[in-house]
């Protein structure tokens, strides 16, 4: 017999939001299953029940933004630590790239449950999501993601002439972290200091601890891409909306 689930989590499943929205809908009494109005946190629904939401929810969604920050070394992707700021305080109206072509303007309301999709080091830089909606969040840095994120690494080995194309190759494939085997990444050089990562996971200073396994110090680490979503010639510092048309 199919075991009931929590109908947060069903909806989270079923892509419609996130389990913390789904909450807040069910409370406003934005939920329907089978027709009828859900409204009390906790309830359950079995797999092969019908789940609409209410216009209110969709219009709510539709008000929560992405931003899309070039991090500057010296912030913390999350939240405040070691005396070190969060990225989200860079986010404000005279920090928004002028040539952002979003029809919104900014609010700091817009700044409400602002939080990242995905990390990037105290120490690096580039690409990184903060975002309002829990569909993008579970996207990018869900359990079962496969976005890609590419970097750009400037290393330096640690022993006489260059990096041996076996250690390359283990780049690519070979590696574990943690005691799990890393999945396959896409790793070239660039050009003679410089190379290229791109990986489908995100685990605590990947790039960093990978380079460390070959004998490599990094020197500058730059997240350029995350899925179709580029860094582009957005400003250190500075912040620009996802707009509409644009997907990861």
């Amino acid at each position: 017999m199919t075991e009931p689930l929590r109908l947060s989590k069903r909806m989270s499943e079923l892509g419609l939001c996130s389990r913390r929205e789904a909450d807040e809908w069910i409370a406003h009494g934005w939920v329907r299953v089978d027709g009828k109005v859900v409204s009390e946190l906790g309830s359950k629904v079995l797999p092969h029940q019908r789940i609409t939401v209410e216009r209110q929810a969709s219009a709510q969604q539709a008000r929560r933004v992405t931003v899309l920050l070039n991090k500057p070394v010296g912030y913390v992707s999350g939240q405040a630590e070691d005396g070190y700021r969060p990225a989200v305080v860079l986010i404000n109206a005279d920090t928004r790239w002028n040539e952002d072509k979003a029809p919104l303007q900014f609010h700091p309301s817009q700044l409400r449950s602002l939080v990242p999709a995905g990390r990037l080091d105290i120490d690096s830089v580039g690409l990184l999501v903060l975002t309002q909606d829990g569909r993008i969040a579970k996207h990018l840095i869900g359990e079962n993601t496969s976005v890609e994120k590419e970097y750009l690494v400037r290393v330096q080995y640690s022993k006489p002439g260059r990096l041996p194309d076996t250690d390359l190759k283990r780049l690519n494939h070979g590696l574990t972290l943690d005691g799990k085997k890393l999945l396959p990444a896409k790793v070239r050089w660039q050009n003679e200091d410089q190379l290229s990562f791109v990986l489908r996971e995100g685990k605590k200073r990947q790039v960093r601890r990978m380079c460390e396994m070959v004998g490599l110090k990094v020197l500058g680490l730059k997240r350029v891409r995350i899925g179709r979503i580029t860094l582009g010639d957005l400003p250190v510092g500075q912040w620009r909306y996802l707009q509409s048309g644009e997907e990861f």
